[in-house]
């Protein structure tokens, strides 16, 4: 077809202030065109599509006491925040490593970080999961200050794509890096329902572990393929179909979040990784180093807080946060998703 031929199809028009669908919110995934757009969205509480909202920002800055000069570490990049605000209390002067294992979004964060003018000069960016921060620093006691943000960045929990919502029909994938080991439809194929159970009590408290595993085993030993969100969804909601009605689309809701967060720490192996990083991350911090962690449920808090304490009394570490820190209440209000977050500290003897 000729040029002059070829009809021009029109973009699907932005259905009113908030789009529900992902791919039909443009203009919050494109925020330098439309800037007015993220501001509303984040007024009303919300983070808009593709983006993130970095967390106690102004906690980390203040303990951390960032001097130009100094050597970094942000062992989770994810969209990029933290890692920028970092940089500018280096003033130019000093180095940040910054390390993310999700392929999809490293390219993006890397060039966002450019534009601002940050190259390789003064940030280090390297797709690597933060268990192996040994292979990047292979002479100890060498960084002055670490980030370890570990939760799941909005971009992931927004894209239907990555299967991390069960608010949205989506694969059920649920793998930081999709390039990498099985997704959530296969580790179900596989698992039998005490292993499924014990998952869904150890990485998510979930009271109806005993009825929600039954019910996902029994479908698929009818052939039934669970590989979308939804069709996980629905297999646990028929499976609490028998809490009181009063109370049902609440308990339901909170045990679809606890499942996908059950299979997304199993399938990724996050428990293991967190382990590894805070085995390993004494020996790459240099003396009067400092470190913060931000854990998003209990189970991945007991790790840092047993690993901290352990390390206290050791002596590796002269002083550790003595209880965990919560984000205020102003900045719960302006972004919801801060609410569950515990913020730990360190400081090497």
């Amino acid at each position: 077809m000729s040029e002059e031929n070829k009809v021009h199809k029109r973009r699907k028009r932005y259905s009113g202030k908030y789009p529900k669908s992902f791919k039909e919110k443009y203009k919050e995934l494109n925020p330098e065109k439309y800037g007015d757009t993220i501001s509303h969205v984040i007024q009303k509480g919300s983070t808009p599509a593709g983006m993130h909202i970095s967390i106690m920002v102004k906690e980390i800055l203040e303990f951390l006491d960032i001097k130009p000069g100094q050597i970094g570490l942000d062992a989770t990049l994810g969209y990029g925040g933290h890692t920028k605000e970092m940089l500018k209390c280096l003033e130019g002067e000093g180095h940040i490593y910054a390390l993310d294992i999700d392929p999809v979004e490293l390219p993006k964060t890397k060039a966002r970080l450019e534009k601002l003018g940050f190259g390789e000069d003064i940030l280090t960016i390297e797709q690597l999961n933060f268990s192996d921060i040994d292979l990047l620093f292979e002479e100890p006691n060498q960084v002055n200050f670490v980030l370890a943000d570990l939760g799941v960045s909005s971009m992931q929990i927004d894209n239907p794509d990555r299967g991390f919502s069960f608010k949205t029909e989506g694969p059920l994938d649920l793998r930081m890096n999709p390039n990498e080991g099985i997704s959530a439809a296969n580790r179900l194929l596989r698992i039998t329902q005490p292993e499924l159970e014990g998952m869904l009590i150890e990485n998510a408290d979930e009271p109806y572990a005993k009825e929600i595993s039954k019910a996902i085993v029994s479908e698929i030993r009818k052939g039934t393929l669970i590989d979308t969100t939804m069709k996980l969804r629905e297999v646990i909601t028929d499976a609490l179909e028998f809490i009181p009605q009063s109370t049902r689309e609440h308990d339901i809701k909170k045990s679809c979040q606890r499942s996908f967060q059950a299979l997304r720490i199993d399938v990724n192996q996050e428990f293991h990784a967190i382990y590894d990083f805070l085995e390993k991350l004494p020996d790459i911090l240099a003396p009067g180093g400092r470190v913060v962690v931000l854990s998003f449920h209990s189970g991945e808090d007991r790790l840092v807080k047993k690993s901290f304490k352990r390390l206290l009394k050791q002596g590796v570490y002269k002083e550790i946060s003595p209880e965990i820190i919560r984000p205020s209440q102003e900045e719960c209000n302006i972004n919801r998703r801060a609410k569950s977050t515990k913020m730990r500290w360190a400081i090497k003897s």
